[in-house]
Formats: structure tokens, sequence, C-alpha cells
């Protein structure tokens, strides 16, 4: 699996784009409970955000371990797309998952984006 990494190029870092992202009519979003997703569709190649707000946990190991499932789901399932997409993940519950099942919550998620017509 050589091409199964998380570069620096794939993580979602311009202040612009993440703007772009949340923005209302210029995204699509849904959710796999207890995962939503933002996305919008990319000329620069895919790239990713994390974020696990601070009122679901409050300590930040618990957010911090939740973003590395979720990482490592993506960079496992990254194939399933083949469309260039900026995304952005946000955790809705209070409920921490095993990685198993964040795994395939990401992988649903995945092979939904590349099915859509946008």
């Amino acid at each position: 699996m050589a091409g199964a990494t998380l570069k620096k190029e794939e993580r979602l870092c311009s202040f612009r784009l993440i703007e772009k992202v949340f923005c209302r009519g210029c995204s699509h979003s849904f959710s796999v409970y207890p995962i939503r997703v933002l996305y919008m569709p990319s000329n620069d190649g895919t790239q990713i955000l994390v974020t696990v707000p601070k009122h679901c946990f409050k300590h930040a190991v618990d957010r911090n371990k939740i973003k590395r499932h979720i990482r490592e789901a993506y960079r496992r399932n990254k194939e399933l797309l083949d469309k260039s997409v900026v995304m952005a993940f946000v955790w809705l519950s209070d409920d921490m998952l095993s990685s198993a099942e964040t795994e395939y919550r990401v992988r649903m998620i995945l092979e939904r984006i590349n099915n859509a017509d946008h």
C-alpha cells in the first residue's frame, strides 16, 4: 500500500478554501451519523479537514483520538474516491465510536460523494 499515505498536500489548510467549504450555497453536505461532511469540487486535488467540536468532547485527548480515527479511515479508503474534492468532516455526537465503526462510516461517505452528480 505505497499510495495509502496522508500527505501535507491532502490536508486542507487554506483559510479561503475553509471559508468556502463552510459557506452556504458553495458546497454540498450530508450526514452519516455521527459524521457530517461538507464538500465541493476542486481542481487542485483532494483535500480534507477534520474537526471535532469542543462541546462534544471537553478533553483534547478525546477530540484528537476521534480525529486520528477519521484521518486513518480516510487514508485507508481514499482510493474509493475518483474525483477531486475539498471536504470537511465534522463530528456530531457526544459518543466515541470504535475505529472500525468510524472507518465504515467514512467509507460510506466516500462512496456517496463518488456517486454524487454535483
